[in-house]
């Protein structure tokens, strides 16, 4: 099980949505990493970091919109707004940061926005409940995203190890880490 920060030191004092963001941002780093060890204990493939940092990308965009979904009724629409812009934000430096350290340098956070909001727009058709979590259709889409960056041998298996294993474990994560950094 992956250690995610689920609660604040000082219950006492207000949290901002930049700290809020900044907390579930590192969550959804530390859910997206273990999700690539995941899947190599599960005998997928990765032949680089630099691959890594692709399949990392798919997972935080799908926990992004993940978070959108289960934060939905908690903000306004002005709210939810500054809230989900200051979570890609703090989501993008996180890879930013790390694909320097993999690549070098560059303006990695720009594309990394511009894949998020692509993958927003697509998981947005798809249905949520907050009893059932994503639909069949959603994890669907999330494990093809995935299968496009898999080499042939992993291509005919992810998609079942995507709605069975991986989708699931991300939803139990965020249930787990997200309703105490908002009190």
């Amino acid at each position: 099980m992956v250690r995610l920060k689920t609660r604040w030191h000082n219950k006492e004092v207000s949290h901002s949505f930049d700290q809020i963001a900044g907390a579930l941002a590192y969550n959804l780093w530390k859910i997206a990493m273990n999700g690539v060890l995941n899947l190599e204990k599960a005998d997928f493939e990765t032949n680089s970091l630099k691959h890594r940092m692709e399949i990392i990308a798919e997972y935080l965009a799908f926990s992004v919109h993940l978070a959108d979904r289960m934060t939905y009724e908690q903000f306004d629409e002005n709210e939810r707004q500054a809230f989900m812009t200051e979570l890609v934000s703090k989501c993008a430096k996180h890879y930013e940061d790390n694909m320097r350290d993999v690549m070098g340098g560059g303006d990695y956070r720009a594309a990394f926005i511009d894949l998020v909001n692509h993958r927003m727009a697509e998981y947005a058709e798809c249905d949520y409940s907050a009893e059932n979590g994503p639909s069949f259709g959603m994890k669907r889409i999330f494990g093809e995203f995935v299968k496009a960056l898999l080499n042939d041998r992993d291509k005919e298996w992810i998609g079942q190890q995507i709605i069975d294993a991986e989708a699931p474990e991300i939803v139990k994560q965020l249930r787990r880490a997200m309703p105490n950094l908002f009190t």
